[in-house]
């Protein structure tokens, strides 16, 4: 393996334990390769409010990819780098593509502004501190760019079936793609954590095939497969662990702090 100059690396289920928080070890990795110059890149499909809580960890890079790629972030200053929204009639078109075929749909969105959802849309626990800024229906909330259109139905489903059928109603006029439960996570076409990744690695002077990545999740897949160096968790999605091209020790194991340790001999 020729040595990466660049680590990308999905929070949740990959560098972050099941309780959120990053071990001391991994905190130790990371703080050595902030020391031997190698940037790491949180690529994540957490919203900013989510994610600011880890960013303590970010080094003199000073970026975050969030919302699979729709956000990059700039810690030091306090604002968004870089955005790419879906405009309002596309994700007007889409939800009600979306509803019309599957029907009980409830749809929340994102923007830069805050979150916002139908009143049915179940919300997440780690919201109980930040109330929705709107409430409203989707022909309403539709009315802004937004950084994500999320969509839900019954805690039941099964994420990967719910992906396939909204993937074959929306087609490639949005990116859709699910992070775990089943959650419908959808952005603007063409946008994933890989295209965004690209464009920060272009700015950065930084190939492809000098990039290590982790990931656990299908909205991973492209950026894994545009890494030079790939690397599923032990527990990762069964479709991400076929496209890796390594396995790294579970989130809970420090998986990805303990392949880092041995590739850069820390």
């Amino acid at each position: 393996m020729t040595m990466p100059k660049l680590v990308a690396t999905d929070l949740d289920g990959t560098l972050v334990r099941a309780d959120g928080s990053v071990s001391d070890f991994t905190r130790d990795v990371l703080v050595k390769l902030e020391e031997i110059g190698v940037p790491v890149i949180f690529v994540t499909g957490r919203p900013l409010r989510w994610t600011r809580e880890l960013f303590e960890h970010i080094g003199s890079v000073g970026l975050a990819i969030v919302s699979n790629g729709a956000l990059v972030w700039d810690v030091a200053t306090d604002q968004p780098r870089l955005t790419r929204l879906i405009e309002p009639a596309l994700t007007a078109e889409v939800a009600a593509a979306l509803r019309a075929n599957l029907p009980g749909l409830v749809f929340a969105t994102e923007s830069l502004e805050g979150w916002s959802c139908e009143p049915a849309f179940a919300t997440h626990t780690s919201d109980a501190l930040r109330p929705a800024r709107r409430v409203a229906p989707i022909e309403e909330l539709a009315d802004e760019p937004l950084i994500k259109l999320l969509a839900r139905r019954h805690e039941d489903d099964d994420a990967d079936e719910l992906l396939a059928a909204a993937a074959a109603v929306v087609g490639d006029r949005v990116n859709v793609t699910h992070s775990s439960f089943p959650l419908l996570e959808i952005s603007a076409p063409g946008v994933t954590k890989a295209s965004t990744l690209e464009l920060v690695c272009t700015e950065l002077g930084i190939s492809a095939t000098d990039v290590i990545a982790f990931g656990d999740m299908p909205n991973d897949l492209p950026m894994l497969t545009w890494a030079g160096t790939s690397y599923a968790m032990a527990d990762a999605h069964p479709s991400v662990v076929s496209c890796a091209s390594h396995l790294a020790p579970g989130h809970e194991d420090d998986g990805v702090a303990r392949v880092l340790a041995g590739v850069f001999g820390l």
